[in-house]
């Protein structure tokens, strides 16, 4: 530990560990403003085992079941524990939304009460969260025993994504504050907290960022523009339009809409760049006495065979969550002139096509930044011991 405090390389490169340390204790216990909602008042959350179901009122229309199932529940857990009550779970003849109970199933459940007295109980849903745990738990230690403490540099990275995602960007778009800058400020943030990760605050850090900066700008511009040229209001995404009829009526969704295009695209931003800048310092490593345009160059070639695999993985990305709805197409033979048409398809292309272009822009960006802050002035990577 001393020897990492008096070695300045060192501290550079451990000093995003116990930053990120800090910022993810700090927002954990960050509130939102939204812990106290009115619907939760005077309710307990709690798991509940199903013990017996009563099906005799739901009513069954072809693939569609609607009506109400009771259920005799054991509650597991909060103010009532170990009581057994009447739970209704409601069918609203929705594959998507509804679910089934049988017996031996653990539900999640939200207890009413006034006092001692239990006035309902509503069944959510199925409890997953100690599965999703224990997925969690699973991811984590495969991820150090395989990339050790990369691995665990990951997972933190992992962790303030998903707390600044949470409990910054989400309340800060429900009091209303623009999405577009505080969408690019998050962002930011995590761009350079995450590749500090990776290389620690040195010059590799200080290129990739500018590069990955620069092209979620671009990439956010464009998303901007085409949004408006192509018409799309931002109740397409999917919920949205829920939020106005919750007392959010002066949201801007257009504006949601186009942050989530960058947002979406800011992580094959950063591994791009991150590619792309560690090629070039692997040159400059290997070639102290190479010039700043050959080492440009050379981050544009690996930024050339990067980007044909890239620009696909969005289209996948994208793609894979509307398989349903391209099935629908074909089956219905929706002519694709139709299909390109369609707002929800519109918006997807702008997505895709959009965040390409990120890409393609962060790859020359990058090889720029790489090219005049590392040759000449390079610090070689060996310094640094974990």
């Amino acid at each position: 530990m001393n020897a990492i405090l008096r070695d300045p390389v060192q501290r550079r490169y451990y000093a995003p560990v116990a930053l990120c340390l800090v910022l993810i204790l700090l927002i954990l216990f960050l509130p939102t403003g939204y812990e106290d909602a009115v619907q939760y008042q005077e309710a307990d959350r709690c798991a509940a085992r199903v013990l017996a179901v009563d099906d005799s009122a739901i009513i069954d229309t072809g693939l569609v079941r609607s009506g109400e199932q009771t259920c005799t529940l054991e509650l597991l857990g909060g103010r009532f524990k170990g009581q057994t009550a009447t739970g209704v779970n409601m069918l609203n003849g929705s594959l998507e939304q509804d679910k089934i109970f049988a017996p031996g199933d653990k539900a999640m459940v939200v207890v009413s009460y006034t006092g001692d007295e239990i006035l309902s109980v509503t069944m959510i849903d199925h409890y997953r969260i100690n599965k999703e745990v224990l997925l969690a738990g699973i991811f984590a230690v495969f991820l150090v025993l395989f990339a050790g403490r990369t691995g665990v540099r990951a997972i933190l990275s992992f962790v303030l994504t998903i707390l600044m995602l949470w409990k910054v960007l989400v309340p800060l778009y429900l009091k209303g504050v623009d999405p577009i800058l505080i969408g690019l400020a998050v962002t930011l943030i995590l761009t350079l907290l995450i590749i500090a990760l990776v290389y620690g605050f040195d010059r590799r850090c200080a290129s990739a960022v500018s590069g990955a900066f620069l092209g979620v700008l671009v990439t956010c511009v464009l998303g901007i523009l085409f949004t408006d040229l192509f018409q799309i209001h931002g109740a397409v995404m999917s919920y949205s339009e829920s939020l106005l009829y919750s007392g959010y009526q002066d949201l801007n969704l257009t504006k949601i809409f186009m942050a989530a295009i960058f947002i979406g695209s800011s992580g094959a931003v950063m591994d791009l760049a991150v590619d792309i800048t560690s090629a070039v310092n692997e040159v400059v490593e290997k070639r102290p006495d190479i010039s700043r345009w050959e080492a440009v160059r050379s981050g544009i070639n690996v930024g050339r065979a990067a980007m044909g695999t890239m620009t696909t993985t969005l289209l996948l990305a994208y793609s894979g969550g509307y398989v349903a709805l391209l099935m629908v197409f074909m089956a219905q033979g929706t002519p694709i002139y139709n299909i390109l048409n369609y707002k929800y398809v519109a918006s997807e292309l702008i997505h895709t096509i959009v965040g390409s272009f990120g890409l393609v822009t962060v790859a020359p960006l990058t090889a720029l930044t790489s090219g005049f802050l590392l040759v000449g002035r390079h610090q070689p990577a060996a310094a640094v011991k974990e």
